[in-house]
């Protein structure tokens, strides 16, 4: 689609179509679904993954060019699904995050004397009696609003002590289309919640739910402004970030009028060399600032993709810092419970520590885990993932041999599947901003380790709540105190055992792969049994249609008795 229909494919879409808009979406997300459901569950059930496995990538690129041309087509929401998309570079193939890396640049603007409309009827003035000029050439184009750079008159520069400004503009008729997009994201979230293996790890409706609500807060520019000047207050003593501030005698809910602070977009490499920046160096401090965020702070920019945070070289060559890290767009913020973060803390320093049973007790204890989980089993897969593959990059991840990966699965992939993980409600942005931080950081050096960033942090806590560990380490020596009281007790009761033959003894790893190996065999004479009766009956009808067709009903069977097993897990 070229630029000319896809801007008036959106113009029409604001002009009120929602019904068509909201099936669109749904006809998506129903044909997709479909065939993730056919190839990831219902090939693998009937012994066919192999096929599932070759399409893959075929599959991923198709989904990504759809959903990329959707997404430039719709405008709307659909936009920010697909720039957090793109920047999951750590986690998503190249497949789908190289399609739809281009979404961060290619939202096309809408027409300069729309924006003027609106602007000029909620600054309730023409735009020549609001500001000593304002560009018509669009600074930034995104999916819910439009920026332009502006200068204030000259006493309201001299009252504010702002000059030159970015006034940002809501698209016209978005609330329609954000109202449109999230109803057909509710129905799309209870089509989930009817899957057991998705209802039984995550609250779909409540998900869409929180998104809906960041969402709806997004496209009023009073929370924005507000949201600013807050994170502004957290970070006014560091070097390392700056806000722009508020010019509120020109704020409206529909029209937010900052500070200019445009400077060099952070993954724009050739710009960063030619400030003489090095974008490796870039990526630690970027990693910090927003662990403070989620660690510290407990209020976070949820939205920190590459459009969202410049680098500001500093004007002065002694500044303790010679470059800043400057965040806009503050329409999607999260907040951290403080039970949660203190769950998050505990997970970070267990993570950087390779503790495996610290770490599963953290994530138990922000409620990823139901407290009922049986937890062993994890915790040995955990301390197994951290002795083979701790410390390692994401690039050097890349590099290992997958049958490594193969092989941990095998050991450990039951004993993680049945375990009862869900993803709390608070969650979604929190892992929203720590995948697009992730993806920023990886792009900014390829060979980026997190580990890096994670264990000085880390170091840093644990420095910060020593009190809090002296209490831990008081705690465990009464507990194993209390252990060392109860050992003899607990020695001779298992020696009884021993004397009259009751001790059992289980080796979980050997009984996984007993049952995959019969599961296997089943999946094998199902499959087996379908296509031989569905070949005979073909070659058979042409000449005996009567018992051709009872051959190619009778492959049915096996089929269906194997969706059926693999739906009860025999």
């Amino acid at each position: 689609m070229g630029a000319v229909p896809r801007k008036r494919a959106i113009e029409a879409v604001g002009a009120g179509d929602t019904r068509a808009r909201y099936r669109r979406i749904l006809r998506f997300a129903a044909r997709h679904l479909a065939a993730i459901w056919f190839f990831e569950i219902f090939l693998p059930r009937i012994g066919l993954d192999r096929v599932a496995e070759r399409t893959r990538t075929k599959r991923m690129r198709s989904f990504a060019r759809r959903f990329h041309a959707l997404a430039l087509e719709l405008g709307g929401l659909m936009i920010k699904v697909g720039q957090f998309m793109s920047s999951r570079l750590d986690v998503l193939p190249p497949e789908i995050t190289e399609e739809l890396e281009g979404l961060q640049d290619e939202v096309p603007p809408v027409p300069f004397p729309a924006i003027r409309a609106l602007a000029e009827k909620e600054l309730g003035a023409s735009l020549e009696e609001r500001f000593a000029w304002v560009e018509e050439e669009p600074l930034a184009a995104a999916s819910l609003g439009q920026a332009h750079r502006a200068r204030l008159l000259p006493a309201d520069a001299e009252e504010s002590g702002l000059d030159h400004v970015v006034i940002k503009v809501q698209r016209p008729g978005i609330e329609e289309i954000v109202e449109a997009d999230l109803a057909a994201l509710r129905k799309v979230g209870g089509w989930l919640s009817r899957v057991r293996i998705v209802a039984a790890r995550a609250d779909a409706p409540a998900l869409v739910g929180e998104f809906a609500r960041t969402s709806l807060q997004e496209i009023d520019y009073l929370n924005e402004a507000a949201n600013a000047e807050r994170f502004a207050v957290d970070f006014g003593d560091d070097a390392r970030v700056a806000v722009p501030a508020v010019a509120w005698e020109r704020t409206t809910r529909r029209v937010l009028t900052l500070q200019d602070v445009t400077a060099i977009k952070v993954t724009d490499a050739s710009a960063l060399a030619a400030a003489g920046i090095d974008p490796v160096l870039v990526a630690p401090v970027f990693a910090s600032v927003m662990f403070d965020q989620l660690f510290t702070n407990g209020y976070f920019h949820a939205d920190p993709h590459p459009g969202n945070i410049f680098i500001t070289p500093s004007s002065d060559g002694e500044a303790e810092h010679p470059w800043k890290l400057t965040f806009i767009d503050f329409g999607m913020m999260g907040e951290v419970p403080p039970g949660t973060r203190t769950g998050l803390r505990k997970a970070l320093v267990a993570a950087a520590s390779r503790d495996g049973k610290g770490l599963v007790g953290a994530i138990s204890d922000v409620g990823v885990l139901v407290p009922s989980a049986d937890t062993a089993g994890l915790e040995r897969a955990m301390t197994q993932l951290f002795a083979r593959f701790g410390g390692m990059g994401f690039a050097e991840l890349r590099e290992v041999d997958p049958r490594e990966f193969r092989a941990f699965a095998e050991e450990f992939g039951d004993v993680i599947r049945s375990l009862p993980f869900q993803l709390p409600e608070d969650f979604l942005l929190i892992i929203r901003a720590m995948s697009l931080t992730s993806g920023v950081c990886s792009s900014l050096d390829p060979a980026f380790n997190l580990w890096d960033s994670v264990e000085p942090y880390a170091a840093q806590l644990v420095r910060d709540e020593r009190g809090n560990l002296v209490q831990d380490a008081a705690r465990q020596a009464l507990d194993a105190a209390g252990l060392a009281l109860r050992l003899p007790g607990r020695l001779d009761r298992l020696a009884t055992r021993i004397e009259d033959g009751s001790l059992e003894v289980a080796n979980p790893r050997l009984e996984r792969r007993v049952a995959r190996l019969e599961r296997t065999g089943r999946r094998a004479v199902r499959a087996v049994l379908f296509g031989a009766l569905l070949i005979a009956g073909a070659i058979l009808r042409p000449e005996d249609l009567v018992l051709g067709n009872v051959l190619m009903m009778g492959s049915l069977l096996p089929l269906l008795y194997g969706l059926w097993a693999g739906r009860r897990g025999v």
